[in-house]
């Protein structure tokens, strides 16, 4: 596929494709053997009932609430079997254990803390960006009202912290600070992402830096805190950090795609979703910075939707147009292709840890899920 450098220095392809997913399907491994709905299983199977524990411990009503989150009740307080998340973190810190040479379940409180990390960030995500759908339901704001929203996660933040120190060994404690410190840079790249927002122009630079702290951090928390509950030393937990930074590059590439062009049916989100909250994502930012008419007329219309009164009463033709022309000007190529890049140098990282073949071989077919998955 032939490429062309825009205005702005960045290289977007001049042909691009209708079906990024399915193109990025074809550069992934596949690992005869692997069952990733297992993986996957196993990690909501184990964390569960640890994470069911450590909900209860909140006072009413947040419980509750949190239940109705985790699509264990329904908005009425009945049994309710939600879809509660891809599970990709939990079935990560598992391995991680594993990587180490540990039994998976050491690596159980991390893979809780994690989710109850990533937990907190959805809760205030969905408030700031008004979301009113996740996971084909209505979200807690929505439900609950944003007060509740706002406690509900932050309990959740303090439950993951509290849950890694009750441990008390010198490796919990290490496995904190980096659960702190990936936090940290999960609220860095909200506060970015909100800011790009309100702005006409963000770099491809800048926009990879928020979204390396925005979910590269918390995957590479995720891909290293049970190899470090399970006694592994720094440079093998960066390593895989390494693999989990760049991971969580590829997942929010095509999670940027899906923003864009996902099946409603399948992402649980309205159409052109992230365009409504004018999200300064990968593809919009790619496409911008190519150059050429489609990026010029993408651009004014942009500029003129960050002036607009009546930017919530948009048709759906008139979403369709910005999206159209952000696939013209080769930012849906460009963001297909930059997940495909972050997942092989996720891979890579990975011939540089000591490890099992067989937990070598299903992390890589968990990275290769990341970039083909649907929703």
């Amino acid at each position: 596929m032939s490429t062309s450098t825009g205005t702005r220095g960045v290289s977007v392809p001049t042909v691009p494709s209708a079906h990024p997913a399915e193109d990025t399907a074809q550069t992934a491994t596949t690992l005869p053997g692997t069952d990733i709905a297992a993986l996957l299983e196993r990690g909501r199977t184990l964390s569960t009932p640890v994470l069911r524990a450590a909900v209860d411990r909140l006072a009413a009503p947040m419980d509750t609430v949190a239940a109705y989150h985790f699509g264990w009740i329904d908005a009425e307080g009945n049994p309710a079997e939600g879809d509660g998340g891809k599970a990709v973190r939990p079935a990560l810190a598992l391995l991680s254990a594993e990587a180490a040479g540990a039994a998976p379940e050491v690596g159980i409180p991390g893979a809780v803390a994690v989710e109850l990390v990533h937990n907190f960030s959805l809760l205030h995500d969905d408030l700031m960006d008004g979301d009113e759908q996740r996971r084909h339901r209505d979200t807690v704001w929505k439900v609950h009202g944003p007060a509740q929203a706002i406690l509900v996660g932050d309990a959740l933040f303090a439950l993951a912290n509290e849950l890694l120190l009750e441990i008390g060994t010198v490796e919990a404690g290490r496995a904190t600070r980096r659960l702190t410190t990936a936090s940290r840079k999960l609220i860095d790249g909200q506060a970015q992402d909100i800011s790009y927002e309100h702005r006409e122009r963000v770099t491809v630079e800048e926009c990879l830096e928020m979204e390396g702290n925005k979910t590269g951090a918390l995957l590479a928390c995720a891909v290293s805190i049970g190899a470090v509950l399970g006694g592994a030393d720094d440079e093998t937990a960066d390593t895989l950090e390494a693999y989990g930074y760049h991971l969580g590059l590829a997942f929010q590439a095509v999670d940027d795609l899906l923003g864009i062009w996902g099946d409603p049916v399948a992402t649980g989100k309205q159409t052109w979703s992230d365009l409504r909250q004018r999200k300064k994502s990968l593809p919009v930012v790619a496409a911008l910075a190519a150059g050429g008419p489609a990026s010029e007329r993408l651009a004014e219309l942009l500029a003129a939707d960050a002036k607009s009164n009546d930017f919530d009463s948009f048709s759906e033709e008139e979403f369709a147009v910005r999206a159209a022309l952000i696939e013209e000007a080769g930012g849906r190529e460009w963001t297909a292709q930059e997940a495909r890049r972050q997942h092989t140098v996720a891979v890579e990282a990975l011939g540089r840890v000591d490890m099992p073949e067989t937990v070598r071989a299903q992390l890589t077919a968990l990275a290769d899920f990341v970039v083909v998955r649907k929703r």
